[in-house]
């Protein structure tokens, strides 16, 4: 008999989705990182340019910058997606998703010890099976921190600007049941639906959170925080394995 506390996937309602974490997928960025979450596949990229915006020297910033750019691939979902140039305007979800990873990581970043430099990430979406932007998030903070050790390395930066990790997860009602790190198939029916971003610290950088044309109580959010905090240390873990193993090469 099917074990009815278990998903459809099979997996426990705290548990995350089969992790794992491959460098250097993009040999000319500076540092890469294909991420996945099950099925949800994302190639992070951070690119260090030796420049800073023009708004920055003009009103004469110290430090650098630091912003990201996000995209589904045409053929990352079941339907085609069709690229944001051919429809001919931006697509709103990008931007509200790259303006996210730039904010998560920039909470973990001092500008100002990254000298006159601006540090590029892109996420590009390879296959979409839910929780696209808790993955860029995660992984671009890997690609990050590799592309960091590029410039120390070579001693153009005198210390690490990098003062965390940082790294992402979804939690949701679906069924009536509090889940950790949706798939599509639960995320697109779920009741209510959350995206949490934290510090290795266990410090909370953004929360977001709705109900899909449901409410939801205090107790169930704390719930569901709960779940995200658990899973969230589980995945610091796993960047902190990942980079050890990186820069000891």
């Amino acid at each position: 008999m099917p074990n009815p506390a278990l998903r459809a996937d099979g997996r426990r309602p705290d548990q995350l989705r089969a992790i794992s974490f491959e460098a250097n997928i993009a040999p000319h960025a500076t540092g890469s990182v294909l991420v996945s979450f099950g099925l949800t596949r994302v190639i992070c990229a951070a690119t260090i340019e030796p420049n800073v915006p023009t708004w920055m020297k003009q009103q004469k910033v110290p430090g650098g910058w630091l912003t990201a750019e996000y995209s589904m691939l045409p053929y990352s979902t079941l339907d085609r997606k069709p690229r944001e140039i051919a429809k001919g305007k931006p697509d709103g979800r990008n931007i509200e998703i790259q303006r996210l990873i730039g904010r998560s990581l920039r909470a973990v970043v001092d500008l100002q010890k990254l000298g006159q430099n601006t540090l590029w990430l892109d996420c590009d979406v390879l296959q979409a099976d839910g929780g696209t932007r808790t993955a860029s998030i995660t992984g671009a903070y890997l690609a990050a921190r590799l592309a960091v050790q590029k410039l120390l390395d070579a001693r153009k930066i005198p210390e690490n600007p990098i003062t965390d990790s940082v790294a992402a997860v979804s939690a949701g009602i679906f069924g009536g049941q509090a889940l950790l790190d949706l798939n599509y198939i639960e995320d697109k029916d779920a009741e209510v639906d959350a995206n949490i971003v934290m510090t290795g610290r266990g410090q909370f950088v953004e929360v977001q959170g709705a109900g899909e044309e449901a409410t939801f109580s205090q107790e169930q959010l704390t719930t569901l925080l709960g779940l995200a905090q658990a899973g969230l240390k589980e995945l610091a873990g796993l960047q902190s394995t990942f980079l050890a193993r990186q820069l000891l090469k």
